[in-house]
């Protein structure tokens, strides 16, 4: 790939000539000098927060790209952008903002750049709509540009059972205390000892989904995705970022190059792999939107006839990201895909080089060392777990989950609920009986308005043993 002679294509305009002293003036009274003029300018879009522990620890990972950025002669800005907690808005009126705060995030993220005039971007973010709201904001800028996964929660710990905790754990608490399976002091160790630390939820849910389908599409950069928060590579990753930013900026190379049909089957391949959420079907639709790629719902479908399950973990299986990360993560996973010509090894990725090349040198899974990844002939499912189902509850179509289900046909009597608290309510009286089929309606993007997840009334039911 050829060098860029201009590496400040789009901060000249702020930085130099006559017409400009005022923007100087402004920017020397935030600590750019006379030598810094002539810099790159990089912004970096930080989405910390004191609100949740997914962005709790953001704050250092944007300081140690900034390093990066000026160890590799650029100087770097940082600004923030928002989340909103999944997790703490879940099953009230709050999470009707969780799927509108991606737009917003996206919305920031483009309109600080394009006014700031950046070279190029470092996006850091930790929960769940922070990141494809920074590939959709990145997307749109057309600009180089590279993302930071804030990492993963470690597991809590019952030791009165011996078993890791995430917040899922609690949800389903929920429901087994609502039917006296566990005692009052049982529920509140459960609630105590669930989230240990920073990070995003722990198993598989949409956060690690999502950081592992923009490892495979190559918009981070390799191994960051299953990461523990609290691990020192994070710090170490974020300063990388912040280096490799400015060889993004002298190869001209942005996301436009980066994300096309082939690098988002990439991503929807390990997403399908490892029982992915789906949420990222949402995600990555509304990303290939974004660049006018012929992606739609149906190809979801397509891709999982021939893509199995391989991976054993949560939601439906036992175990956590940080765990996939001991026996290799996302890097062997993908090293041992390619070498089963299941994904495209000729997608350029964020390192400059193509996906296979950042592979080369990546050891093989040792299947008999592990048992969280399984080879094809062992999978755990033949196809993948995200299923496209049309009907008339949905005659465009709906995404269903199949992994974990022991019923995949279902009859019964239909308990129609008009909102999810109206459900949960329900549910908390134990009204619902074995054998129904409970139908909240109304909180779809156009009723809700907001597409609320139901996580507590599934998880509640689970804990209930329905």
């Amino acid at each position: 790939m050829s060098k860029n002679s201009d590496l400040k294509k789009f901060s000249r305009v702020v930085t130099s000539g006559d017409k400009a002293a005022a923007a100087r003036a402004m920017l020397r009274a935030v600590g750019m000098k006379d030598e810094d003029f002539e810099k790159p300018l990089v912004g970096i879009a930080s989405g910390w927060s004191s609100i949740t522990p997914c962005n709790y620890h953001l704050a250092d990972l944007a300081v140690e790209a900034n390093k990066g950025i000026v160890q590799a002669g650029g100087f770097g800005q940082t600004f923030g952008t928002i989340t909103v907690s999944d997790g703490i808005s879940m099953g009230h009126e709050g999470m009707k903002f969780s799927l509108l705060s991606r737009e917003v995030i996206a919305d920031s993220i483009e309109v600080v750049s394009s006014a700031q005039r950046f070279d190029g971007l470092v996006a850091i973010g930790g929960c769940d709509k922070n990141m494809p709201g920074a590939i959709i904001g990145l997307a749109r800028l057309k600009r180089p540009a590279i993302f930071v996964y804030g990492g993963s929660i470690l597991p809590g710990r019952d030791h009165l059972r011996q078993k890791d905790l995430d917040i899922v754990s609690v949800f389903e608490a929920i429901g087994k205390y609502q039917k006296n399976l566990i005692s009052k002091e049982e529920f509140e160790k459960i609630e105590k000892n669930a989230c240990p630390g920073p990070g995003s939820c722990g198993g598989m849910y949409t956060a690690n989904t999502m950081a592992s389908a923009i490892e495979a599409m190559g918009m981070s950069l390799p191994g960051g995705a299953c990461l523990a928060a609290t691990d020192s590579q994070k710090k170490i990753e974020a300063n990388q970022a912040g280096k490799q930013i400015l060889e993004l900026i002298k190869l001209d190379l942005k996301p436009t190059d980066i994300i096309t049909k082939s690098s988002l089957e990439n991503a929807i391949k390990v997403i399908l792999v490892l029982g992915g959420s789906t949420n990222a079907v949402l995600h990555l639709l509304a990303i290939a939107k974004t660049l006018e790629i012929d992606l739609t719902i149906n190809d979801f479908d397509r891709i999982s006839e021939k893509t199995p399950l391989l991976a054993d973990l949560k939601p439906s299986g036992q175990y956590v990201a940080t765990d996939f990360e001991r026996v290799g993560g996302v890097p062997k996973l993908l090293k041992y895909l390619l070498n089963q010509d299941l994904l495209d090894g000729s997608c350029l990725t964020c390192t400059g080089k193509s996906l296979e090349e950042n592979l080369q040198e990546v050891p093989e899974l040792d299947f008999e060392q592990q048992k969280i990844i399984f080879p094809i002939e062992k999978a755990l499912q033949p196809k993948g777990h995200l299923v496209i189902l049309k009907g008339n509850l949905a005659p465009r179509g709906s995404v269903a989950k199949s992994s974990g289900l022991k019923v995949k046909e279902l009859s019964g009597p239909a308990r129609v609920f008009n909102s999810e608290l109206e459900a949960f309510q329900a549910i908390e009286k134990k009204q619902i009986k074995k054998g129904d089929i409970v139908v909240v309606r109304y909180e779809g993007p156009k009723g809700g308005p907001g597409m609320q997840e139901m996580l507590s009334i599934t998880a509640a039911l689970v804990g209930q043993g329905l």
